[in-house]
């Protein structure tokens, strides 16, 4: 009986020290994550950020509402644009005549609360005519610039391959740096700028091929396809009591400047992770090394990548990058900077063949 009587009060003993360790273990550890994590920032950061991502994405979901209402199918056509927005890039649609190029140019601009301005490059275009001109003044005796139709928020540029190498080269300075020089002045665009081309791949006549400086330019190359088979009957039964064109006036403009901008701003600020950064790195360098290729991507490839993925992380209510993201984008940003080697096109194989056997081979960090 002693012996059990001494035993019981080592066992309290015992559960007391345990209880005490374990105490005193779950306080340092509580310690330690005060000390090496700013508890009161990440509180703060988290539900901001979702809040504002939860407006940006209700802003953008508007706007395809809007764009919907005139234009049937396109849906990826409509993201790809509204991402180049967003990542402060311009974008070149290609595609055959009648598919909507223009007209989904047109609808987007209106739903941004911007200055839209179009222009319609033709062969006998002028740098002058699209950057604009100095004009003498009799009254002052001196020269004035006049703007040109360059000067908007929202550009459409019509068929960019209509006009001659030397209207082209004009786009130069103005896609990299958002700025026009004249007579040694700096005219700066107002923000929020972007420029939206379009080309016919299929007619050669009368047109001049994009120099390989010019599509870098380009966030984006997007390749319009025909509308498939039930949206070529919606859009016959839209028009079946009527072949006129659908008003504009339907359309209600959903985002301002400022709010464009705050939203741009807002996507620097996504995360993405070193490993992720790295998975970028590699499918571009890949690029320069692939025996089906005889030019890779450039450096402004990969910022490109960087940038649309944060974007498409945004749009889909993420405040970090994923795999998935830079997946996506890296077709429509890498389509028009790979140059295919001769052999390779003869065996019909494209650009988008090549990126898709890239993303496959290239390990997706886990």
């Amino acid at each position: 009986m002693e012996s059990n009587e001494n035993l019981q009060p080592k066992t309290d003993l015992n559960q007391e020290k345990d209880e005490n360790d374990t105490e005193e273990t779950a306080t340092n550890t509580e310690d330690s994550l005060s000390e090496g994590v700013d508890n009161t920032s990440l509180t703060s950061f988290v539900p901001e950020s979702r809040l504002k991502l939860q407006h940006f994405q209700n802003k953008v979901e508007a706007v395809k509402q809007e764009v919907g209402k005139m234009i049937i199918g396109q849906h990826q056509l409509v993201d790809q644009i509204l991402l180049a927005i967003f990542s402060r890039g311009h974008v070149l649609l290609e595609g055959v005549p009648g598919i909507a190029k223009t007209m989904t140019s047109k609808v987007i601009s209106k739903t941004l609360s911007v200055d839209y301005s179009r222009i319609q490059f033709t062969p006998d275009l002028m740098p002058s005519d699209v950057l604009g001109t100095s004009i003498f003044n009799i009254k002052t005796s001196e020269f004035t610039y006049k703007k040109g139709p360059v000067f908007s928020n929202i550009v459409l540029i019509d068929e960019i391959n209509r006009s001659p190498a030397k209207t082209q080269a004009a786009l130069f300075e103005i896609m990299e740096e958002r700025q026009v020089t004249n007579d040694g002045i700096k005219y700066k665009m107002d923000p929020p700028f972007f420029i939206m081309a379009t080309q016919n791949p299929i007619e050669q006549e009368g047109t001049y091929r994009l120099p390989e400086a010019q599509l870098d330019r380009f966030i984006f190359r997007i390749k319009l396809e025909y509308p498939s088979f039930q949206e070529e009957i919606d859009i016959l039964k839209r028009f079946k009591n009527s072949i006129r064109d659908v008003s504009f006036d339907q359309i209600n403009s959903i985002l301002s400047a400022a709010e464009i901008e705050e939203f741009q701003g807002l996507i620097e600020e996504v995360k993405i992770e070193d490993q992720l950064i790295e998975y970028i790195a590699k499918l571009i360098a890949e690029t320069r090394n692939h025996a089906r290729l005889y030019i890779g991507a450039s450096p402004r490839a990969s910022l490109s990548i960087l940038k649309s993925a944060k974007a498409a992380a945004a749009i889909r209510g993420r405040d970090f990058v994923t795999p998935d993201d830079i997946q996506y984008v890296s077709e429509p940003v890498l389509n028009h900077r790979i140059i295919l080697t001769p052999e390779t096109e003869m065996e019909g194989i494209t650009a988008e063949d090549v990126i898709a056997e890239i993303i496959q081979k290239i390990e997706v960090p886990r």
